[in-house]
């Protein structure tokens, strides 16, 4: 088949300054998306800021022969949020396609995360996703089209401890991305999400020797066959106008692509089930051999 191109498309990609952000925006831009590269430049955790990452990736893109402009704004800002849409629309004229992959982690157990360090997650993987798509909503919409790739993780389903801040929100992206999906139907704008499986800050093999209380080397072999740049063909499909999923989920990493989706079990029935009745027939409530995917009627058709 013809190579997806993105020729005459104005793409964001936030978090873009290093690790899964950068291959996705340097992906893009070589298949001719013109990208505004935004990030803060953070730490790990979310704290301090720096020009360089964006300005570096600006840079390769620029060498390559595409186009690109950087954004140091925060997603966890309303108003930097904004100014990273404007930046699309005063350097390019338009916006076509929104990848909300900025993120940070800070792993620990629920009762040693303070209040605060909750609320930094929040801020950036959900809250900074909504003030993104807020400020590009409406532009989307006016066209008539757009294509939005949030970035969920297998965390929020909870097979990952020491996650409750970091998994927690990004359930809350996992929420995000299928009811705005439904919105979306409207509007000829489709959300979809990347679930990445990849070596980079935010799963390093010390932050994972953390997470995990072993030794570092545990991940040293794992982590070589996860590269980053493994995850983007997954994240620019979806972004793609020829894509036609809408709502959904696809984990990609390691040189796979999976489908992650929520299932509904055929279960049990009847009128005046008790606690007792559950509990004789629990497999069979649990059994998902001939389960459903759960999915909005307006979406079926995708």
């Amino acid at each position: 088949m013809n190579e997806l191109r993105f020729d005459g498309r104005s793409v964001i990609v936030t978090g873009a300054g290093r690790g899964i952000g950068r291959c996705h925006a340097l992906l893009l831009a070589l298949r001719g998306a013109r990208v505004v590269v935004a990030d803060l430049g953070g730490e790990l955790n979310g704290s301090g800021s720096s020009t360089d990452p964006a300005n570096q990736v600006v840079e390769e893109i620029r060498a390559a022969g595409g186009e690109a402009v950087a954004c140091h704004a925060s997603v966890a800002d309303p108003s930097g949020a904004a100014s990273i849409v404007e930046a699309a629309l005063d350097s390019f004229g338009r916006l076509d396609v929104v990848v909300n992959n900025a993120g940070i982690a800070d792993p620990d157990w629920f009762e040693d995360i303070s209040l605060e360090r909750f609320e930094r997650m929040v801020a950036v993987h959900y809250l900074g996703s909504v003030y993104v798509l807020k400020a590009a909503w409406p532009h989307l919409q006016a066209a008539g089209y757009g294509r939005i790739v949030n970035t969920c993780s297998e965390a929020a389903i909870g097979i990952v401890p020491k996650a409750t801040s970091y998994g927690g929100a990004k359930g809350g992206a996992l929420g995000l991305t299928k009811c705005l999906a439904v919105d979306g139907t409207r509007c000829g704008i489709q959300v979809n999400a990347v679930v990445p499986r990849a070596n980079t800050r935010l799963s390093a093999p010390s932050v994972l020797a953390h997470t995990y209380d072993v030794p570092e080397d545990n991940f040293d072999d794992t982590m070589v066959h996860f590269p980053p740049e493994l995850v983007s063909p997954a994240a620019v499909y979806l972004a793609h106008e020829s894509c036609r999923l809408n709502g959904e989920m696809l984990v990609a990493g390691g040189g796979h692509v999976v489908r992650l989706a929520i299932v509904e079990s055929k279960g049990i029935a009847g009128e005046h089930l008790t606690p007792e009745d559950i509990h004789a027939k629990l497999d069979t409530v649990m059994d998902i051999t001939d389960g459903q995917v759960m999915q909005a009627e307006v979406l079926r058709s995708s």
